[in-house]
């Protein structure tokens, strides 16, 4: 039997998300910028069109973009996430194997599957599109690395329906279709590899295809090997069904204005601590140490510059927010110095272990630990129930002037109460 394996992959995934909610903006120019409101990391085909590429700083668009009408929005990170997960559940009801590989991707195997695959991508799409609203495309190949360019063949000829099953064609058929495709297309291809592949006269997929593998591994290393058995339907690559742990949790943003106060890195890295000590319990982990960084804007030359990182060891692995800030603030004031325009702080536990390999000692205290637990355990459901940040540690702060930029967010539409999206009377 061969083996059948679907990436499914969200259309523009940040404006989907944002025109599900403004359906007004079908068929109109709009973005999606990143943090700070720097860079453009979403696109609709009409912004494509015009030809503004991917990265590109903002305010070099500006003057383009009130030429053309584009609509700008400020990165909505907790919609998006919610709406992924939406996608990703319902994507798992099609597949007894499921690897969600990043925000907007999700592969699935559809081997044994008693239906013709093109008509079964077509129902998924259809699925998604009514019960959620994201549109989608899908590939269809014997492999993770084919399957992924399935689905640029998809995304890139509108006449194929959103669909395109590489095993539905003949070998001469993909052959004539992989000679068409500059071969930095390719999953795991990089631009650097691309540059080396052509001075070797690869250019295509299909050169890429028919390179003796043992040349590029020669020449790179097994994992280029194992791309051209990928092209030619070997699988080397399998369905991670299970995602696992993270052995290092980072979270860290840059401040929309520059500050030199202590207090406001204080506030801030106390917000990125509970963060992460909310993603650490999400996998039932704990944590051995904590480590704090900040830095200035290395880009303002002019500037005084300083960076500094410290990392504090826990006296025992642990999950409480309380902990982990109480760490972290006493790391921050070690490193911090006056007088410098701070841009970026920043927090990363490491040494994760599983919360049920916790090392005993016979000097745990065995009530303050479940005491802890009980607490984190209700904080986390208030959050999630009513809202991320609604119950918080007082180190935070109310007046957050250092937080990330964003002055275009819409509303959090499936995640906040109170910015529910309304039907008129």
């Amino acid at each position: 039997m061969k083996r059948a394996i679907a990436l499914v992959d969200c259309n523009n995934f940040f404006v989907s998300c944002e025109r599900l909610f403004r359906p007004d903006l079908e068929g109109k120019p709009v973005v999606v910028l990143s943090n700070n409101d720097g860079c453009v990391v979403s696109r609709s085909q009409e912004v494509k069109d015009l030809g503004m590429k991917m990265a590109v700083p903002w305010y070099q668009m500006k003057d383009m973009a009130r030429r053309h009408g584009i609509v700008a929005f400020s990165s909505n990170y907790e919609l998006y996430a919610d709406l992924s997960n939406r996608v990703m559940s319902l994507l798992a009801q099609f597949s007894p194997e499921q690897e969600v590989y990043s925000i907007d991707e999700s592969f699935l195997d559809l081997t044994g599957i008693p239906a013709d695959h093109t008509q079964y991508a077509q129902r998924i799409r259809e699925t998604l599109r009514r019960c959620i609203g994201i549109p989608v495309c899908v590939g269809v190949a014997p492999s993770k690395t084919l399957a992924k360019l399935a689905n640029h063949v998809a995304k890139k000829n509108p006449h194929l329906g959103g669909v395109c099953d590489f095993n539905a064609l003949t070998e001469k058929e993909l052959d004539d279709l992989f000679a068409a495709i500059n071969v930095r297309e390719v999953w795991g291809v990089g631009r650097r590899s691309t540059d080396r592949l052509n001075e070797m006269g690869i250019r295509s997929v299909l050169d890429l295809k028919r390179t003796p593998a043992k040349r590029l591994r020669d020449e790179f290393s097994v994992v280029q090997e194992r791309i051209v058995e990928e092209l030619n339907g070997v699988a080397c690559l399998e369905l991670d069904d299970v995602v696992p742990d993270k052995q290092q949790i980072i979270c860290s943003r840059s401040f929309g204005t520059l500050t030199s106060l202590l207090s406001d890195l204080e506030q801030a890295v106390v917000a990125y601590a509970t963060r992460a000590a909310e993603k650490l319990r999400q996998q039932h982990s704990l944590t051995g140490g904590i480590q704090v960084y900040i830095r200035t804007n290395p880009h303002k030359e002019r500037d005084a510059q300083y960076q500094q990182a410290v990392l504090m060891p826990l006296p025992e692995p642990t999950d409480d927010t309380r902990l982990l800030c109480h760490a972290a603030l006493h790391g921050l004031r070690r490193i911090y110095r006056a007088g410098y325009a701070y841009q970026k702080a920043g927090v990363m536990l490491t040494g994760i272990i599983p919360a049920s390999a916790r090392p005993q000692t016979l000097f745990d205290d065995v009530e303050a630990q479940q005491k802890s637990h009980a607490l984190m355990r209700t904080l986390d459901r208030i959050n999630r129930s009513m809202g991320s940040g609604t119950v918080r540690l007082l180190g935070e702060g109310c007046d957050t002037s250092w937080a990330m930029r964003r002055d275009h967010r819409t509303k959090r539409y499936t995640t906040e109460w109170a910015e529910l999206a309304v039907c008129p009377a």
